[in-house]
């Protein structure tokens, strides 16, 4: 594998999903370049030019030259080919299916409210984003509750075993409390979440 290059925010999840799967797989990261998202440092021409045209992290970069945006697509990478990512094309598809309800269904208000929470000062934010906080908090329990039953009968959420889709639902689901989120109403994520940070390989978010 060529040498991989992590430029992150290393406080966000999405980040996050990189290094965890990296790790879980034993695959090493040449470097970690931090830019600050507060300071708009991965919106400076330069960044913008050679690491993402949109502005935004994660971004794995693969060699010299090839920069893999969002985390999904650089989780996918890795994994595929390993234990991860099944080979059987159904639970593929249900793997995706799960990443995509992350990234749609839940990352939007859990992750939102995280950081506005915990990494800004509330008095800080807009009256429409003060305003909208109940409602994030709402979605984002009501993901949580699809979670919740899925889990009531497997211990991962594809093919009875750890895959990328747990990798990506996990980042933002541990440190949901610091969004504001009652993770002890939802007892069978509780359960998985604490499964996952069993696993041989798991390294924390900070």
């Amino acid at each position: 594998m060529p040498d991989l290059i992590l430029h992150e925010y290393s406080w966000s999840g999405n980040c996050y999903k990189i290094r965890l799967t990296a790790s879980l797989l034993g695959i090493k990261l040449k470097d970690r370049l931090e830019y600050d998202v507060l300071k708009g440092e991965t919106r400076t021409p330069e960044y913008l030019s050679k690491v993402n045209a949109n502005g935004r992290i994660p971004v794995l970069q693969i060699g010299e030259d090839t920069f893999l945006p969002e985390s999904g697509a650089a989780c996918h990478y890795l994994a595929d080919g390993t234990n991860l990512l099944p080979t059987d094309r159904l639970q593929r598809a249900q793997v995706l299916q799960w990443m995509f309800f992350e990234q749609y269904s839940f990352e939007p208000y859990a992750g939102t409210l995280r950081f506005w929470l915990a990494k800004r000062d509330l008095e800080s934010l807009s009256q429409e984003q003060k305003e909208s906080i109940p409602e994030k908090r709402k979605q984002g329990d009501a993901a949580l509750a699809i979670m919740n039953e899925h889990l009531s009968t497997r211990m991962f959420f594809v093919a009875e075993k750890l895959t990328v889709a747990d990798v990506a639902l996990y980042a933002y689901t541990h440190v949901a409390p610091e969004g504001g989120f009652d993770l002890s109403i939802f007892p069978h994520v509780q359960a998985w979440c604490e499964r996952i940070a069993r696993q041989p390989g798991y390294v924390a978010v900070n």
